[in-house]
């Protein structure tokens, strides 16, 4: 009880000095558990959803996906015929079937050719109004569609995007474009997560989106009263026999969670991982904060040591404070996890997916892990302080004016700081000279985390060598103010490298992802001007396969030279070692690809592959399946039939573009795959005339006017849009670890505001003795700047070093081009100046407004 008492009256006591470091633990369990929830509430989303939008059971067309979406190769759903709806409702137990088609293989625009699909990534689904929808859909104005010319739209969509009964809109498909005018708007009666919803009758439906009537991607079935989900599942299969796809209202459900949840899981332990990071920079600031506050209470350890306290009673009070301290920053932190997570859901409304806060899901577990993580990080971080608390001696506490220095500590850390360094170095190298990417990369790894825990522990020896160094070229402009700066960040070099380890993890990861992102950037563009040799790639930035009528309007485009469709499709191989390869993919071209596409080969031409009943094969498939030049290998196309191809080319592995493609003409896939079954383009390339590249760039465009689904790039919009990609994922990363930085500048400020109050008496003498107010604030920020530079440079260059040895797997990968990202590695740098000013100012204001008297009167 006496430890308690202690522990809360020094808790009180110093319960500014404990704030920065509570607000520490508070982000830090706030992003766990705000993460937690918010991926909590997406998944009760999606199972309100998709229970609500399940019919009984559901009957689809074979070759459909098992959440039922769109898989065929030539744009159009996998379908069965009409007559299949007659046959259900034989089934013993059936109280009710109904025919339906949806795509999602579609575009909608408006009347002026602007995109309403989502634009946080959910579909955009068309579909034929009925029954099992309407369970789901109130219709808010208007009228559901009848006719072809009408089409019905859901309430988030219209709202965002300003439309109106009347307005008029387009369906873009692979058979067609089909304009209507709207109808109808119905609200979601549940949580719409961010996918546009079009309705149309269901005549018009078959038309626009299958190009056929009398067929049904889906039969809802309802079950009679008493007939089970199950039961009613056997007896439909039954009445049907095999060749579709039956599934009760549960495991399709199953089955439509199971397509997001691979997404809401990288989101989940994404999210996680960077909180890690945030608890580990806030490991750094605990420890500063408890080694500095028994630091400056030594004499008062002292003398509960003289009275009779215990080593372990001392070194349980400074436990029993980090528990408070971990108790106080975890609930805390729970409660702000909540408000994070609703915010993350209005953020992610802005952006097009909504979620309600009616569905805000807060499982037990959730207070339980952050309540626990937070308490238990706070303790394990304040038991080295604790620990050196209990060994202070009464008298040599009683004697000097701060902790003992423990020189035995110091060359025991430099040995294992040095071995875990050299080792993890040693595990880069190794990477760097792997041969297999998946080998190096958990040398890579291990290389990572021992660098990192290396340079952490070895951080107070380097911080003399550094800081000496940047005081030389920073501080000394500065005079004796500057000097003073410098000596007193090198005064307590345990202190100064763990505040500076803080920044240095952050900064760390940003070098090396910028160095990563940098390199893909420089190596695909490369790769682009060497390899493609075409002046412009027209793609759907959606996935849309291209129509045939949008590859007509290309062809027919002026001042083109020559254009190629590029097509790929799936087959079983069986290759000459007797192996049989299941969907494998297979592309087919027109012969001038191999002129657009500058692929390098091993053995053969790649233009022999665009002969009759040819193909290539890349080398690492060739060596795993012994085939050379004049192989034959069966392929057996989907859809369609076999065929004994032979290869003429083999195609090197060492490349990015159309990596691991195999190649056969266009004209020997139409052979064996019917004229229905064709898959169609995913891509074209096109050719200008000599000195027409512009003129071309304009009529491709004009031609291309009513397939906005369609989009036309040359080669330099091609390269931004692949450096926007890119760029886009660095910054949301870069968002994600500002948590981290923001936990090390909280750590600057605290080990400054604690410098500041330990020094008092000094602060009081060099005022005394002539120190303006402003040259001892200048003297503050300038040892703030000097450690936030010192973390900051140990960061960026153990970022740029795990960056290079990352490069050296991507080029194992064909990514062969090194590029350091130096204004973005400055900048940082420079930025990291400015933290540690922003981080003084607080420190130095207080200690400039110092009572001079009564702080060198203090003890």
């Amino acid at each position: 009880m006496t430890v308690m008492k202690t522990s809360m009256r020094n808790f009180v006591a110093h319960k500014g000095r404990m704030a920065l470091s509570a607000i520490a633990v508070l982000l830090s369990v706030a992003f766990v558990c705000g993460t937690l929830v918010f991926t909590d509430t997406m998944s009760t989303t999606f199972d309100k959803l998709f229970a609500a939008t399940s019919s009984d059971v559901t009957v689809s067309a074979k070759g459909a996906s098992d959440s039922g979406e769109t898989t065929a190769d030539n744009g159009k759903p996998p379908v069965m015929p009409a007559s299949v709806l007659g046959e259900v409702r034989k089934a013993e137990g059936v109280k009710s079937a109904e025919g339906t088609v949806f795509s999602t293989s579609v575009t909608v625009v408006d009347a002026d050719k602007d995109s309403l699909s989502p634009t946080s990534g959910g579909p955009t689904i068309v579909g034929s109004w009925n029954a099992t929808d309407a369970r789901t859909m109130k219709i808010t104005s208007g009228a559901a569609p009848r006719g072809a010319g009408q089409i019905m739209v859901d309430a988030d969509t219209a709202d965002k995007h300003g439309l109106k009964l009347g307005d008029e809109i387009g369906v873009l498909t692979a058979v067609g474009n089909h304009t209507a005018k709207i109808s109808g708007i119905a609200d979601f009666t549940v949580t719409n997560p961010g996918a546009a919803i079009f309705y149309l009758d269901t005549k018009t439906a078959q038309q626009a989106l299958v190009g056929e009537s009398g067929v049904y991607t889906n039969v809802n079935v309802t079950a009679a009263a008493g007939v089970s989900d199950a039961q009613l599942k056997k007896n439909v299969t039954a009445e049907l026999g095999g060749g579709f796809q039956v599934k009760t209202a549960k495991e399709t459900a199953d089955a439509n969670q199971k397509d997001v949840e691979g997404f809401m899981n990288v989101m989940k332990y994404a999210m996680l991982g960077f909180a890690g990071i945030a608890f580990l920079v806030g490991i750094f600031l605990i420890i500063n904060t408890f080694s500095m506050l028994v630091a400056q209470r030594t004499r008062e350890i002292g003398l509960m040591r003289a009275i009779g306290s215990s080593r372990k009673q001392v070194n349980r009070s400074v436990l029993a404070e980090a528990l408070l301290l971990g108790l106080v920053g975890s609930v805390l932190g729970v409660g702000a996890g909540v408000g994070l997570a609703v915010g993350l859901m209005k953020l992610m409304g802005q952006m097009g997916m909504e979620l309600s806060t009616d569905d805000l899901t807060v499982a037990w577990t959730t207070p339980v892990v952050g309540l626990v993580l937070g308490v238990i990080v706070t303790v394990l971080a304040a038991y080295l302080p604790a620990r050196r608390a209990g060994k202070i001696s009464p008298m040599a506490a009683l004697r000097d004016a701060g902790a003992p220095a423990d020189a035995k500590a110091g060359w025991i850390r430099g040995i294992i700081g040095t071995v875990l360094t050299g080792t993890g170095f040693f595990a880069l190298y190794l990477a760097s000279a792997a041969d297999k990417a998946a080998d190096g990369s958990l040398w890579l790894g291990l290389g990572v985390v021992l660098s990192l825990i290396g340079f952490v522990v070895i951080g107070p020896l380097l911080a003399g060598a550094v800081v000496r160094v940047l005081g030389a070229v920073l501080l000394r402009m500065f005079g004796p103010v500057g000097r003073m700066a410098e000596r007193n960040a090198l005064r307590n070099p345990r202190r100064t490298g763990a505040t500076g380890a803080a920044l240095m993890i952050g900064l760390a990861l940003v070098a090396c992802l910028s160095v990563v992102g940098s390199s893909m950037v420089a190596s695909a563009t490369d790769q682009l001007d060497k390899t493609v040799g075409t002046d412009f790639i027209i793609q759907s930035d959606s996935g849309q396969l291209i129509s045939p009528q949008a590859v007509e309007a290309v062809k027919s485009s002026a001042d083109l030279e020559r254009v190629t469709e590029y097509k790929w499709t799936q087959a079983d191989f069986t290759t000459p070692d007797g192996k049989t390869l299941k969907d494998t993919a297979i592309t087919a071209a027109d012969p001038s690809y191999a002129t657009d596409l500058r692929t390098e080969t091993v053995a053969g031409k790649l233009t022999d592959a665009y002969k009759p009943d040819s193909m290539s094969v890349h080398e690492k498939f060739a060596k795993d399946h012994r085939i050379t030049l004049g192989s034959k290998v069966r392929v057996a196309f989907k859809g369609g039939r076999a065929a004994d191809l032979t290869v003429r080319a083999i195609t090197s592995s060492d490349v990015v573009i159309d990596a691991g493609a195999m190649y056969t003409s266009i004209p020997t896939m139409a052979k064996y795959v019917p004229a229905d079954k064709m898959p169609l383009d995913t891509l074209l390339f096109a050719s200008a005339k000599d000195g027409k590249q512009d003129a071309a760039y304009t009529s491709l465009k004009s031609a291309l006017h009513d397939y906005p689904q369609y989009t036309v790039r040359d080669q330099t919009d091609y390269k931004e849009a692949l450096k926007d990609q890119i760029g886009q994922l660095l910054n949301m990363i870069y968002g994600l670890l500002a948590l981290a930085i923001i936990v090390a500048v909280l750590g600057v400020v605290n080990t400054l505001a604690l410098s500041v109050v330990e020094r008092t008496r000094e602060i009081g003498l060099m005022r005394a003795i002539g120190l303006s107010r402003r040259q001892l604030r200048r003297m503050i920020r300038m040892e703030s700047v000097v450690i936030a530079l010192f973390g900051a440079l140990l960061g960026l260059g153990l970022g740029m070093g795990w960056g290079a040895t990352a490069h050296q797997l991507l080029e194992l990968e064909g990514l062969m081009v090194l590029d350091i990202p130096w204004p973005t590695i400055i900048g940082v740098f420079i930025g990291s100046a400015f933290v540690g000013l922003f981080a003084a100012l607080v420190p130095a204001f207080r200690a400039g407004r110092m009572n001079v008297l009564n702080a060198i009167a203090t003890e």
